[in-house]
């Protein structure tokens, strides 16, 4: 008998409709990488990457390399306000939003490392939907908390409700049950509760409360103070300890009765023998961990012009890292914003990685990991942390599509491909490790010791296929991935596997599509169904270009025409603004001379 039972879960409009990413490669713009001038210590970080582009695609490029790898993700992706922040689009409908999330939450949770958590910080408006959809990727048990931030510590006088004082941050755990967070530090104030009346020289204690509710008569028995007074448990309580138990601690100096040895006896507790680190709390006040005007004056540091709407407080990052993370471990942040995350972790030792699709990567986020790095920015954690500057970071760009439409309306490989970039791309698409050979030319990339892959353009003879089949020997394998071969019978190459390109990729993914971020102004009547057809160009006079799928199956899509009340003059998305930027000078895909 079937099992029609229902799983509780959250549902929303367009929840069924899934990206089919493309995964992209990385490009180091080494123009904008950047690192110290000379080393500061022996523990100096130059591997951290800030990648500028479209998260989802980005996260989707990072998922072969550091799958199960990242130690704590930390995001601040936008509430869904409606605020119109200058630097972000926050307002998205809300089954877009969630549609949005879950996309990017899906491959976070990849990313985790077993040991992992991840950190995501919202305010009411999504939070308690986050928290469903969060229950359903990374697992309902492996909810750990929900920390209350207070962002704000005076009242909002003109609020028309009650006035917002915090923020949520969810966490989870990758496995709840063998995760741990690290103790949060002792404070000063805490060990200032330590004195040495006595002078024992076991050193700094306070005292502790001898008594407990629940009663035993075996722990229910008078105690005789040194100056002669009988005292019992008070009330309908009784004493922590048996009798036996209290006489050891007696002779080992560890009870108390008063400078003057007449006070209800408490028992010592040392401070060397206190558990160094204490146990975080899930509400953090503004004075632990900063709030909205400590994160602002931290931003004018960097960019007094133009500062950063929604950023978060250095302490409060720290805080997430110190339970979350130790050094060297990699932290992630795909809504990098003003690089806050990456600030702090630069400044804790731990590895970072964090993306940004908004011009503020270049405006924001480098001015301020150049003054990170140079040791100049004296604000935040810098002076808690002990911070004096050194390490760097890599720059990346997320490269472009692999295939394009030609004149004709076929896809075809991008015209920005070069020879290198794409064996990178084709490695990612076939699940090999991009790693040329110095000795082999046909060696490309590795999915294993010896299965290897091969990519070129060119047509390949039989001849050609031999001679790589010769070369490989036995014992290994070669995928090729070829423009073309001549070659009847590929049975008589049994060490070779042999793929036309781009035949052979053309149904995998989505091409051609550039921004995932859904900031839109202006949502169509009804999404188009097959996202390769490219993006369709708005007609003349105001016409808009729609997509119409026919209701019969096997009827091509057509295209028509929709006439509109006026014309509506859109903003350029990102990705269009990006495209034309670049359109100065493409590199041309040209493999001339390459051997086969």
């Amino acid at each position: 008998m079937a099992n029609n039972k229902q799983k509780l879960e959250l549902t929303w409009i367009g929840k069924d409709n899934r990206p089919k990413l493309e995964p992209r490669i990385l490009i180091e713009d080494a123009a904008k990488s950047y690192h110290a001038a000379h080393r500061v210590s022996e523990n100096d970080i130059f591997d951290n990457r800030l990648i500028f582009g479209d998260n989802l695609l980005a996260l989707k490029a990072l998922e072969q390399e550091f799958t199960g790898k990242i130690k704590c993700i930390y995001i601040d992706p936008p509430y869904n306000t409606g605020s119109a922040f200058t630097h972000y689009d926050d307002g998205i409908e809300h089954s877009l939003w969630l549609s949005l999330m879950r996309d990017r939450l899906e491959i976070l949770r990849r990313l985790l490392a077993e040991d992992g958590s991840i950190w995501v910080s919202l305010d009411d408006t999504e939070g308690h939907y986050c928290k469903v959809l969060m229950d359903e990727i990374f697992g309902r048990d492996n909810f750990v908390a929900n920390a209350i931030w207070q962002k704000k510590y005076s009242p909002q006088n003109d609020a028309k409700w009650l006035s917002d004082s915090h923020d949520h941050i969810l966490i989870y755990a990758s496995q709840k049950p063998t995760w741990r967070p690290n103790p949060l530090p002792r404070t000063e104030e805490m060990d200032a509760r330590y004195r040495n009346p006595d002078n024992d020289p076991r050193g700094l204690w306070k005292p502790g409360g001898l008594d407990v509710k629940t009663y035993s008569e075996a722990y229910d028995y008078p105690i005789t103070t040194p100056s002669g007074r009988v005292v019992n448990p008070p009330g309908s309580s009784c004493w922590r300890f048996s009798r036996e138990r209290f006489d050891e601690l007696k002779a080992d100096h560890r009870i108390w009765f008063g400078p003057h040895g007449n006070s209800v006896p408490s028992v010592k507790r040392f401070l060397s023998e206190v558990k160094q680190g204490v146990v975080c709390k899930t509400v953090w006040l503004h004075d632990e961990v900063g709030h909205n005007q400590d994160a602002k004056r931290e931003a004018i540091e960097f960019n007094g012009e133009d500062a950063f709407s929604t950023p978060k407080p250095e302490r409060l990052i720290e805080r997430v890292l110190t339970l979350a993370t130790n050094p060297g471990d990699w932290v992630l942040d795909s809504f990098a914003g003003s690089g806050t995350t990456g600030a702090v972790a630069h400044k804790m030792g731990r590895k970072w990685i964090m993306v940004e699709l908004g011009e503020h990567c270049h405006t924001h986020i480098i001015p301020r990991m150049k003054k990170v790095i140079h040791g100049t920015d004296s604000g935040g954690i810098t002076e808690a942390a002990n911070w004096k500057g050194g390490g760097g970071f890599r720059y990346y760009r997320v490269g472009p599509s692999l295939l394009e439409k030609d004149k004709f309306g076929n896809l075809v490989i991008s015209k920005e491909f070069n020879s290198a970039m794409l064996a990178e791309a084709m490695c990612k698409l076939e699940g090999f490790t991009y790693a040329p050979s110095d000795t082999a030319y046909w060696q490309h990339g590795r999915s294993s010791e010896t299965d290897f892959i091969y990519v070129t353009t060119q047509t390949l003879t039989r001849e050609q296929l031999q001679t790589l089949s010769d070369e490989v020997g036995e014992g290994r394998s070669l995928l090729v991935m070829c423009g073309a071969f001549r070659a009847e019978d590929l049975k008589v190459f049994p060490n070779l596997t042999v793929k036309k390109i781009p035949k052979a990729v053309l149904a995998k993914c989505e091409w051609g599509h550039d921004d995932y971020s859904l900031e839109i102004q202006h949502l169509p009547v009804k999404a188009p169904e097959h996202s390769n057809a490219g993006i369709l160009p708005a007609g003349a006079g105001g016409t808009a270009a729609v997509r119409e799928t026919r209701a019969n199956a096997g009827e091509t899509p057509v295209v028509r025409a929709a006439a509109v009340q006026a014309p509506v003059v859109r903003p350029q998305t990102k990705a269009q603004r990006r495209r034309a930027a670049a359109a100065g000078g493409p590199t041309l895909f040209d493999l001339k001379g390459e051997k086969p």
